[in-house]
């Protein structure tokens, strides 16, 4: 008797969930698609990479779980993964790519002059937010970084995308 008045009691509870309110993959959304996945934090130039479970290294070492940034280097040979701005690993790029025909379209005439109205209308309303203490509107680059491991070759496969340029990383854990 005490066993079933004890669940009623905690099923009843308002506090108390013992199922989740919501489910985990709400309509249309899976795990790594939301804005924070695809257009990084607002104070960062860089993807946002998620490392589920620690990487370790042949010496020791290890990469600890947690949120980092993806930078690729100046000279594009180099993805260098970031913890609060400060350089963790540096994994060499395998291969590189960069999308010709966003340049070619970015050099069309009516495409300038659509960005020009584009540009003088955020300038606009850039003047009104500063005047309310709003922070500036500025247009937002897809940016997405993934980590994945592969079983057979045993290494990890970084992969970078920023704008038009995507770059992929292979590293041994």
């Amino acid at each position: 008797m005490f066993e079933g008045v004890f669940a009623e009691k905690v099923l009843t509870h308002p506090n108390i969930r013992p199922y989740p309110q919501a489910p985990q993959e709400t309509s249309g959304y899976f795990t790594g698609s939301n804005s924070i996945y695809r257009y990084s934090l607002r104070d960062s130039d860089y993807p946002v990479i998620i490392i589920s479970d620690p990487i370790y290294d042949s010496h020791g070492g290890f990469i600890k779980p947690g949120y980092y940034e993806l930078a690729l280097s100046d000279s594009r040979e180099f993805l260098i993964l970031l913890e609060s701005k400060k350089p963790i690993a540096v994994i060499p790029v395998i291969k590189i790519e960069e999308d010709a025909s966003e340049s070619d379209r970015l050099n069309n005439k009516k495409v300038k002059k659509q960005l020009k109205k584009e540009k003088k209308a955020r300038e606009d309303t850039n003047k009104k937010r500063a005047k309310t203490g709003m922070p500036a509107d500025e247009p937002e680059i897809h940016m997405e970084a993934a980590l994945e491991y592969n079983i057979e070759g045993h290494y990890y496969l970084i992969k970078y995308q920023r704008g038009t340029i995507r770059a992929w990383g292979a590293f041994r854990g």
